[in-house]
């Protein structure tokens, strides 16, 4: 009599392989899941960083104020942005191009300015009188607009209430706002951005 030595009969090849490749699958599966989940959790991590759809214009640069593809341009209130329009026209006529260095900013964009500006100046209470929150920022309400040259910045302010663009700022010569009736008077200037509107 013969005694059996398998109590179990091994698996087919194929059905082998077939567990094999399950395995590798599900472990691909896996090594994928755990790949997106680190990249959302960098995403997460890294810090904040402006981008021309925060209404960034590269440090440095300026870009002529008609220059209405971007959305530092795009983005502002729709009777500033006509304001600037026309204004700009009218300096290019007397070889004044009205170059704009920031508009309008998403609410992180201003948010990364105060923060920045705090690391400068060492606290907020300085920091602010540079930069306003976003909730008062007229940057990221598309209510403001800063222009670059000096050139620009004279012209403006000579000739800006013609369309009810003004100064707004003492301590900002760059910085305009639609702050008067087109041909009216510019309201006197805030010290800086840290004053209270009347």
């Amino acid at each position: 009599m013969q005694i059996a030595t398998t109590l179990v009969t091994p698996p087919s090849r194929l059905r082998t392989a077939a567990f094999i490749a399950i395995g590798v699958c599900l472990a691909a599966l896996l090594a994928a899941l755990a790949l997106v989940l680190a990249g959302i959790a960098a995403d997460a991590a890294r810090p904040f960083s402006p981008r021309v759809a925060d209404g960034l214009i590269p440090e440095g640069a300026s870009v002529p104020a008609t220059e209405e593809h971007l959305p530092a341009l795009a983005r502002l209130d729709a009777d500033l942005r006509q304001a600037l329009r026309d204004a700009a026209e009218a300096a290019a006529a007397e070889g004044v191009t009205l170059d704009v260095t920031s508009g309008w900013r998403s609410a992180a964009f201003q948010q990364w300015l105060l923060d920045n500006a705090v690391e400068t100046y060492g606290n907020a209470e300085v920091a602010r009188q540079f930069v306003a929150t976003p909730d008062e920022s007229r940057h990221v309400t598309g209510q403001s607009v800063d222009i670059g040259s000096l050139d620009a910045q004279v012209w403006l302010r000579t000739h800006g209430t013609t369309w009810g663009l003004c100064q707004v700022y003492a301590n900002e010569p760059w910085h305009f706002e639609r702050a008067a009736s087109p041909g009216g008077a510019c309201p006197e200037m805030l010290a800086d951005a840290s004053a209270t509107r009347g």
